[in-house]
């Protein structure tokens, strides 16, 4: 089985909060003020991925109907969404209640613009080096969402929590071919909180998330962004 590519020591927890109720300049300064002194761990940047899932949409309805152990594969990439896209990663995510896990494979460039096709996508797979059930898998799925967002990526003193903070939330609609992605949702309101850590933390996690105004809600961007899009 696909799940089976990952360990039991590849899964940490990850506690997420949709914030809407708070300005991105508010919950940067609860960050910076926490006890547990955080830091920006390395530059903000784009981020970008293609969602792809099964022709009856398995991975995302696995999300809404809280199946707790569920997949999600995507293309991911940084910088810039449209043109060449350098250094492309295949991800597989897996979730098992609070904890989630990923393995990342290389794949070739490809160009996104109007022209690019779920045919291209899979020629492109043929010089990914994917284990073989992985391959087989990946082929027989869809585009299903494109999405991009700004991530701030910040680090604990002592390194054993990590807080990603994701705002101006874009999402677009991706078909097998002729995308000429105007059909387009920007949320620029509203950002998601993410806390980070290893399994052996969870009991510390609980003093880390008291210091903030927040609370822990069910989020997922890929099905926020199915959601927007009208799927």
């Amino acid at each position: 089985m696909i799940q089976n590519l990952l360990q039991i020591s590849d899964f940490r927890y990850e506690r997420k909060s949709f914030i809407s109720s708070l300005s991105r300049h508010e919950i940067e300064a609860f960050v910076k003020s926490h006890p547990a002194m955080f830091i920006e761990a390395y530059s903000p940047r784009y981020v970008n991925n293609i969602y792809l899932d099964t022709p009856n949409m398995d991975h995302y309805f696995a999300n809404v109907d809280g199946i707790s152990n569920r997949l999600k594969v995507r293309i991911r990439w940084y910088g810039n969404l449209f043109g060449l896209v350098e250094k492309p990663v295949m991800e597989l995510k897996i979730k098992k209640g609070m904890l989630g896990g990923k393995r990342n494979y290389p794949l070739p460039s490809f160009t996104l613009n109007q022209e690019l096709s779920r045919t291209d996508m899979r020629e492109s797979l043929e010089g990914a080096s994917l284990p073989e059930n992985l391959n087989e898998y990946v082929k027989s799925l869809n585009f299903a969402l494109l999405n991009r967002y700004y991530r701030k990526y910040l680090v604990s003193a002592d390194t054993k929590f990590r807080i990603t903070l994701d705002n101006n939330l874009e999402y677009y609609c991706i078909h097998p071919n002729n995308n000429y992605f105007s059909n387009k949702m920007v949320d620029t309101e509203n950002m998601v909180f993410e806390l980070k850590y290893n399994e052996k933390e969870d009991n510390a996690a609980e003093n880390i998330m008291n210091q903030f105004p927040l609370r822990i809600t069910k989020n997922s961007k890929y099905v926020s962004g199915i959601d927007e899009m009208a799927f």
